[in-house]
């Protein structure tokens, strides 16, 4: 099926390249999702050839309230007309996570000049009302670059949870009249919602969506968060250090299997020495034991804070004025598809927006396992963003 897909693609390619200027945009997503997705053939010859050289600047800073933010740029060669802020998602690495990178790289053999800009809460694996605060800083500031927002007005690209965080900042009066669009890749609408979903698996039915249990990546976030609810003060420290140890060793798996089964046993080792009830919750999350652990956090989610208004955007006031595109996994099982729904709801037709649920995408990455259909409506998606 994979080849039988790739040379109906290489058909359609050859009949855009032949057609009008009109379809310069889906021909250039159309290389930008053959990339993403990773196909091999006669497709990725052609895709590669096609993407523009990329030069990468050394790591530079943003300034923000809370101080300067690392930030990376990534130019496309020949010039460009729209920049992109790209913010990664609950990641230790931040800007050096090496899906972002590609997602930036890809986004660059585009045409689109992107600048990533990671958020210092999401690293340490916390969803505060300072990221969203941060996200406005670098888009004011961004925007404000006539070297990068020759407009004045950028685009913005959050993934994951900083895809919902990306559509509040947006929507700020500082900011939305400087932003081109958004898109949420993988994002939230409501931050209770998806956490009552992570601890309990209880997710709200969408009409044509399937419910999902939850990821254990997710219920190991939520344990991190509030270790202080659950475990007596003296163990909250050693707890805290054995879930980190176990996300870093989840995020390596796409890296470095070795080193993240080194990092895991160093996991089970903090286990092993902890007294209860931290041994037995950690285990849990080693064990991947998401209802039992699931069971211990959902009684405890008001120590989360999670319904502050500048967490999710079905709660706060204000809404961007640019178009968002909300692009969203059909099966994730971290942050679940419902919630794109949910916020194109939300915006009403106040907002122009645009929703596709893939079964293209993963949590926050193209998988390259999927039909034409599916293939062509992430193409006729991208193709919409770019031509901004």
């Amino acid at each position: 099926m994979r080849r039988r897909n790739s040379d109906i693609l290489l058909v359609a390619l050859c009949v855009l390249l032949a057609a009008s200027a009109f379809a310069a945009p889906y021909v250039t997503s159309l290389m930008l999702v053959i990339r993403a997705a990773g196909l091999g053939g006669p497709l990725a010859h052609v895709a590669e050839r096609a993407a523009r050289a990329i030069t990468i600047h050394p790591v530079s800073t943003v300034p923000t309230r809370a101080g300067a933010i690392r930030t990376r740029l990534y130019e496309p060669a020949g010039g460009f007309n729209r920049a992109v802020l790209l913010v990664p998602g609950i990641h230790a690495a931040g800007i050096d996570e090496v899906r972002l990178t590609k997602l930036a790289m890809d986004l660059a053999g585009a045409g689109v000049a992107v600048l990533t800009f990671g958020l210092p809460d999401l690293q340490a694996f916390r969803i505060t009302p300072e990221s969203t605060d941060l996200l406005e800083d670098a888009m004011y500031w961004m925007s404000g670059q006539p070297e990068l927002a020759k407009d004045g007005k950028i685009g913005v690209v959050g993934v994951s949870f900083a895809g919902g965080l990306s559509v509040v900042a947006a929507g700020r009066p500082r900011v939305r009249n400087r932003i081109a669009y958004v898109v949420s890749f993988g994002g939230h609408s409501d931050l209770p919602r998806v956490m009552r979903y992570l601890a309990t698996g209880q997710e709200p039915q969408v009409e044509g969506l399937a419910s999902h249990p939850p990821h254990d990546y997710g219920v190991a976030v939520i344990l991190y968060s509030i270790a202080q609810a659950v475990v007596p003060p003296d163990q909250v420290d050693a707890l805290r250090d054995g879930v980190r140890t176990f996300l870093v060793a989840s995020q390596e798996t796409l890296v470095d299997q070795g080193r993240a089964n080194r990092t895991l046993q160093r996991a089970r080792d903090l286990a092993a020495a902890l007294p209860d009830p931290s041994r037995r919750y950690l285990t849990y999350v080693l064990e991947r034991n998401t209802t039992a652990l699931g069971a211990v956090l959902a009684p405890e989610l008001d120590h989360l804070a999670s319904d502050l208004p500048a967490l999710s955007a079905e709660r706060t006031p204000t809404r961007p004025s640019a178009p968002v595109f909300l692009l969203h996994g059909a099966a994730d099982t971290v942050i679940p598809a419902a919630e794109s729904v949910f916020l194109r709801r939300h915006l009403g037709s106040a907002v122009p927006t645009r929703l596709l649920l893939s079964h293209l995408i993963t949590h926050a990455e193209v998988d390259e396992s999927a039909s034409t259909a599916e293939a062509w409506r992430l193409v006729s998606f991208w193709a919409d963003v770019l031509r901004r």
